[in-house]
């Protein structure tokens, strides 16, 4: 017997084989084809399932490499993640060094700024009675022949002297951006003429010919009338020093469409070719011979540049090269603004004798300078030396004018006036601040103590008598 078992668990027709020696006649025709049929079919099952099981398997594999793509996907992903953590880190690091870097810059800005603030005001404390003593040669100066030139030499040099410590305190101001403008309409031959007047001695004293070409029309230009002079001054004085003696500079304007050219042209030394692109740069300066007779500090042409380019201008410099001269081009926007008045026109000097006046100044020397000068005017001068004692006699007396220093033995001149004011019965006196210190945090100090003025050192002695006239008396 022979049983055929399907693949799906059925039983096949059971056939009865009987081997008779290979006789053809021993099996039914019938039941063979039955039996070959039945092979067929089971050779046909098995080919399908063996194709699904090929497809099965083929899929699994599909899947294996997807599982496998997956877990490779998953250590780039593991991989990836751990270098964003590394360089987040680094990030973090390089964050806090760039801060630290910026507070340390900040820092350094702010030292710098402090002391060269106290630099100046340690420079103008022995310049104030060299200026004032010169003010007092100037009014004895028939008592000898000499004291006129004497009187113009010391003059010039303390000018010379305050100048540079100006330029000081701009370079800190043009590094940290401290620079503000107080604009109003002005018209351009003002600011020349203000620049000229400055610069005249250092023109003179080299006995050379400034010319001068203006526009018909006035150009009228919104800016800093201070700022302006400054930065023209200081191309002029630029153009007289690096150019011989009893020569000539030009100064030239043209109006163009919405801006005007001021052109400063001497035929002076020259500017070598590879100085040209950095001359307007802090503490840069061309060749200068071991006497340094041109002297300077690098820092007029820095200053001038930041001036005009806060006034929406522009300056560049022409040279074809040492010993052919230079032409410095400024450019500046022409405003359409009418002119209301001037504001900062000089007072004359009106003199007024016989003021009660209380000068405070621990400074020896200021002090007796300036006592002798207000005296020879007819006034009569209290002196104090300390905060403590000029605020004690400050408050017993009556006083028209009080010419306080802020920097004082005791207390500063900020508490004195505003230990003075807490009086409100008595009538307060006409408070000038005389300082070393010329930063606008001081002069906003005064302001906040209720001083009226505030000067910085060296004071012309000019600008304090204009300041003691009836018309500032309150």
């Amino acid at each position: 017997m022979l049983a055929l078992i399907m693949t799906d668990g059925t039983q096949a027709k059971i056939i009865n084989v009987a081997s008779t020696g290979g006789s053809d006649d021993a099996l039914p025709s019938q039941e063979a084809d039955q039996f070959r049929q039945t092979i067929a079919d089971l050779l046909l099952r098995v080919d399908y399932e063996a194709e699904q099981l090929r497809n099965k398997t083929a899929d699994l594999l599909t899947r294996v490499d997807e599982l496998d793509a997956v877990t490779q996907s998953k250590y780039l992903l593991e991989a990836l993640v751990l270098q964003l953590r590394e360089a987040n880190q680094h990030l973090v690091l390089a964050t806090f060094g760039a801060q630290d870097l910026q507070a340390k810059a900040e820092s350094a800005n702010l030292r710098q700024e402090e002391f060269l603030s106290m630099l100046a005001h340690e420079l103008r404390n022995p310049l104030a009675p060299i200026a004032m003593a010169a003010d007092l040669l100037g009014k004895i100066s028939e008592a000898h022949p000499m004291l006129p030139k004497l009187y113009g030499i010391i003059s010039r040099q303390v000018g010379h002297m305050a100048h540079l410590v100006d330029d000081l305190l701009d370079a800190s101001r043009v590094t940290t951006g401290n620079i503000t403008l107080q604009r109003r309409s002005l018209e351009l031959s003002e600011i020349i003429d203000s620049a000229v007047e400055t610069s005249q001695p250092f023109i003179d004293k080299r006995n050379q010919k400034l010319s001068i070409r203006l526009p018909v029309q006035p150009v009228i230009v919104n800016g800093d009338l201070v700022r302006l002079s400054q930065a023209f001054t200081n191309l002029l004085i630029n153009a007289t020093k690096f150019t011989a003696v009893e020569e000539s500079i030009d100064i030239s304007v043209e109006a163009l469409a919405d801006t005007f050219k001021v052109t400063i042209k001497d035929n002076g030394v020259g500017i070598a070719p590879d100085i040209q692109p950095f001359i307007f740069d802090l503490f840069t300066q061309g060749p200068h011979s071991l006497d340094r007779s041109q002297g300077g500090l690098g820092i007029g042409l820095s200053l001038v540049r930041t001036v005009v380019t806060m006034h929406g201008g522009t300056i560049s410099v022409y040279s074809e090269g040492l010993g052919f001269g230079s032409e410095f081009i400024v450019e500046l926007p022409i405003s359409t603004e009418l002119i209301t008045g001037d504001n900062n026109d000089p007072i004359s000097i009106d003199p007024v004798y016989g003021r009660r006046i209380l000068v405070i100044e621990d400074n020896l020397s200021s002090h007796e300078i300036l006592s002798e000068l207000l005296a020879i005017q007819g006034h009569v001068v209290t002196s104090a030396f300390d905060g403590t004692s000029g605020l004690s006699m400050a408050q017993e007396n009556i006083y028209d004018i009080i010419v306080c220093d802020i920097g004082l033995p005791g207390i500063d001149g900020y508490e004195v006036i505003k230990q003075l004011r807490l009086n409100k019965l008595k009538a307060m006196p006409l408070c000038i601040a005389i300082s070393g210190y010329s930063q606008q945090k001081n002069r906003t100090n005064a302001e906040r103590a209720s001083f009226d003025h505030y000067l910085v050192k060296p004071v012309a002695i000019a600008t304090l008598a204009n300041l003691i006239s009836p018309k500032f008396i309150q």
